[in-house]
């Protein structure tokens, strides 16, 4: 019944950009907190930025200044604008719903790929 999807991932040259989106399908959208974390082969999966239902953000150091996460409750979708972008953004990207600490709710999408050549 719940459903969340990526999109816009794909091979972009370094200093380009890229948006993804996440549309999701769920009950009370706007109570969630929504993030995007990736994970590069080899690597852990790791949060990249965090948007909360009251619209607070938090992103990681390695991308601060060049991505950012924003909301439309109407459309109940997430996007991440990457900017900027290096190889080392290479990774899957993956969409995250959150509601009261996953406590009521964590759900996670099949991800999207990104490549980031140099």
């Amino acid at each position: 019944q719940v459903q969340v999807v990526e999109s816009g991932g794909g091979l972009v040259q370094s200093g380009g950009s890229l948006r993804l989106s996440c549309a999701v399908s769920i009950f009370n959208f706007p109570t969630y907190d929504m993030s995007w974390y990736r994970q590069a082969p080899g690597k852990e999966r790791e949060l990249v930025a965090l948007i909360t239902s009251t619209t607070r953000t938090n992103y990681a150091d390695s991308v601060k200044g060049r991505f950012n996460i924003s909301r439309d409750n109407a459309k109940n979708t997430v996007y991440l604008q990457m900017n900027s972008l290096k190889p080392e953004d290479t990774a899957v990207y993956y969409c995250n719903a959150v509601r009261n600490r996953g406590v009521q709710g964590n759900y996670w999408g099949q991800g999207t790929q990104v490549i980031v050549s140099s």
